[in-house]
């Protein structure tokens, strides 16, 4: 046996597996996965021993999860991608009802769903919302913050009551969303995954677009991605951020009459001249959702078109 160990670490492995008094280490050498963990740099030598089957990662069958704002845009491509996946669904919305497609979710994809009128900005409703979605699925395995509104204009003509708003829907309601299903989830002490959708307007002043209050409001979002990353890593629950670019939801439609020459400059400033559909989000929303990414928290995707990273072409040269 020991002529087939030929580099230095096996060796020393050998010689503590022969060892009395580490008798478990023998059963160690047994399992590739948890030797590549105990001797991680020595990677190469494992070979392809360590990899495991990709196939089914994103498939969470039986599990459960709910998303605010989920009764249309983005919250609800977010929806339909999760139903998709073979996952149970609680949608809550401040709309009295959903887009229409969301009806035929359960039986197109066998699974379990439900919809929910709830203010996110609204102590009672939000908590009533997550108490109902617990009783009708059971445990709770992540949740997508997508409740948010954006509120355009110059920066000294907002009103107090604009601001306010746009706040607590963006700030406030995605904290609290956030805390009540880290609450269900360290109760049940499962972890789970935490997706917020967060925003290029965040990071930079937005081109084309006044949008101060808004970039103010996703700037906390991040943060917050942040913060949650690490206070509940302890409890396996992971935090990440979504944030997309310039994407076509139902909210530029108006525009595409009133305003071409902003729909022009949505397509051509992003470096892949185009503007974004939700279809670009939804792998990204799965991938922090599900088993694909349980090294992953803390992180930002950023879905733009590669706008933030910036551009070579410009009309000045």
């Amino acid at each position: 046996m020991a002529s087939t160990l030929t580099t230095k670490w096996q060796r020393s492995l050998y010689r503590l597996a022969r060892a009395p008094t580490v008798a478990p280490v023998t059963a160690f050498l047994s399992s590739p996965q948890r030797l590549y963990r105990f001797y991680g740099t020595q990677k190469a030598s494992l070979a392809d021993g360590d990899l495991i089957s990709t196939k089914g990662l994103f498939d969470l069958t039986g599990r459960n999860y709910v998303v605010t704002g989920g009764g249309r845009g983005i919250g609800y491509a977010a929806v339909r991608a999760i139903a998709e996946s073979g996952r149970n669904i609680s949608v809550l919305d401040a709309a009295a009802e959903p887009t229409k497609d969301f009806h035929n979710l359960a039986d197109e994809f066998g699974v379990k769903t439900a919809y929910i009128r709830a203010d996110v900005t609204d102590e009672a409703s939000l908590t009533s919302a997550f108490t109902q979605t617990v009783d009708q699925f059971g445990p709770l395995h992540g949740c997508v913050t997508a409740a948010g509104i954006c509120p355009e204009g110059p920066f000294v003509s907002h009103t107090w009551d604009e601001v306010r708003r746009c706040f607590d829907v963006n700030i406030t309601g995605t904290y609290f969303a956030s805390q009540l299903a880290t609450k269900q989830m360290q109760a049940q002490g499962t972890g789970g995954s935490i997706v917020l959708i967060a925003s290029i307007s965040g990071s930079i002043a937005t081109p084309g677009v006044r949008l101060s209050a808004y970039n103010a409001s996703k700037g906390a979002v991040k943060m917050l991605n942040t913060a949650l990353s690490v206070e509940l890593a302890p409890f396996n629950i992971r935090v990440n951020a979504v944030s997309p670019g310039f994407i076509d939801t139902e909210l530029l439609t108006p525009l595409k009459q009133k305003a071409p020459k902003r729909i022009e400059l949505m397509r051509q400033e992003p470096p892949l001249k185009r503007i974004g559909s939700r279809n670009d989000l939804t792998p990204a929303i799965l991938y922090f959702l599900s088993d694909a990414s349980p090294y992953t928290t803390g992180s930002e995707l950023i879905v733009d078109g590669g706008l933030v990273a910036g551009r070579i072409e410009s009309p000045y040269i």
